[in-house]
């Protein structure tokens, strides 16, 4: 049996959507991105939302509505996609990775608060925070800016606490929400608890566009910013071809709006199926020695499943483990590098190993198996079946 590691979870109504587009004159800057925006603001219950290129863009251009520029400072976590952590530096700012905590995956708050009391009371302890090629440089509250936290695999931060650091210190808060779209922490949605949260839509993700992202937020001022700035710093009022700042083309498409419309319609069908093949990954690998499936945090009322990663024991080989799954005609994939262990960071920054322990023992186990909502019991069955036998194998 070959299967998939993921598949977008495409119907005829998705693809007469996008035929509808491309029977009009219309496809960029009209009525679905409009739609879509409404709508996807109302699903997460957020009074402002702006479509994007990608999550990626989405996440830059918050950075800039947060005031960050050069030398400027955004703590957020080590253990996610780079995109989090590169759109600090596209500002010339300074990624201040803190730990995460063991069980969520997510960053862990209490750190967050460590280094911004630190930073806030300039400690002498402040500079550890920092990456090590810039530690010299004594770190200024004034030049903390915005904290970014990511929901990882489609599990809630825990948003309290960080919004209460942030509060005291009058900081924006990002977050994160790409690989989370209708994830729930304490009974609210994801990505409109913070100054702005940022969905993504990539193919492997609850919902497709192809491409594309979206900002959504509650303040009015943001989403002003932010639709100027997609569109090459064009202002809503401003004359033909006139621009008022520095922006960028991150506009979202007619025919990926449209297709993106199409699954948000289907949104709570989307979601359940994709918690049904969570469930039955779990009721198969639930009592597997050596294997941890994931740990849903109390905070959570709704993990929305982005992917489906287990934890391996110290005593198994991940290697040998994933070329035996490849035999079998089953793909998987180690779950995250570490953004401070990539090879671009510790040029720039002089990060290596040790630097964050709990992020880094995470990702030297995590193993990401094939998931997609259009699984059936039988591909979840095989899959299970063949990481038992594996497993067995290793361990002897």
């Amino acid at each position: 049996m070959q299967i998939p590691m993921a598949r977008p979870d495409i119907t005829a109504a998705e693809i007469e959507a996008v035929k509808g587009v491309l029977e009009t004159d219309c496809l960029s800057i009209g009525p679905r991105i409009v739609d879509f925006e409404e709508g996807l603001g109302s699903f997460v219950e957020a009074p402002y939302a702006v479509g994007v290129s990608s999550g990626t863009a989405g996440l830059h251009l918050s950075v800039i509505a947060s005031g960050v520029g050069e030398g400027d400072l955004v703590i957020t976590t080590p253990f996610s996609f780079v995109a989090s952590a590169n759109v600090i530096l596209y500002e010339r700012a300074i990624p201040v990775f803190v730990d995460i905590d063991p069980c969520s995956l997510n960053i862990d708050p209490a750190q967050i608060a460590e280094a911004v009391d630190a930073i806030g009371r300039s400690q002498p302890a402040a500079a550890h925070w920092l990456p090590p090629s810039v530690r010299s440089s004594k770190p200024d509250i004034r030049n903390l800016k915005a904290i970014l936290a990511v929901h990882v695999f489609g599990q809630p931060s825990d948003m309290d606490l960080i919004l209460d650091v942030a509060g005291r210190y009058e900081l924006a808060v990002i977050e994160d929400a790409c690989e989370a779209i209708g994830a729930e922490y304490k009974g609210r949605k994801v990505g409109s608890l913070g100054d702005s949260g940022v969905f993504a839509f990539y193919p492997n993700k609850q919902i497709t566009a192809g491409e594309g992202g979206m900002i959504v937020t509650h303040r009015e001022d943001w989403s002003r910013i932010f639709r100027s700035l997609r569109n090459q710093g064009r202002d809503i009022f401003d004359p033909w071809l006139h621009h008022d700042r520095l922006g960028y083309n991150y506009r979202m498409d007619e025919m990926s709006a449209a297709l993106a419309l199409a699954q948000l319609r289907r949104i709570q069908e989307l979601l359940a199926r994709r918690e049904q093949v969570a469930s039955w990954y779990n009721q198969r690998l639930v009592k597997l020695e050596g294997v941890q499936i994931p740990v849903i945090a109390p905070t959570t009322t709704r993990v929305s499943w982005f992917v489906y990663v287990v934890r391996l024991a110290p005593g198994i080989d991940r290697k040998k483990l994933m070329v035996i799954l490849e035999d079998k005609g089953i793909p998987s994939r180690p779950y995250f590098t570490p953004i401070h262990l990539q090879p671009f960071y510790q040029r720039r920054f002089g990060f290596r190993e040790g630097d964050f322990p709990v992020a880094e023992a995470v990702a030297r186990t995590t193993l990401a198996l094939p998931f997609f909502g259009t699984m059936n019991e039988e591909q979840v069955d095989y899959v299970c079946g063949q990481i038992v036998r594996a497993v067995g194998t290793l361990r002897d």
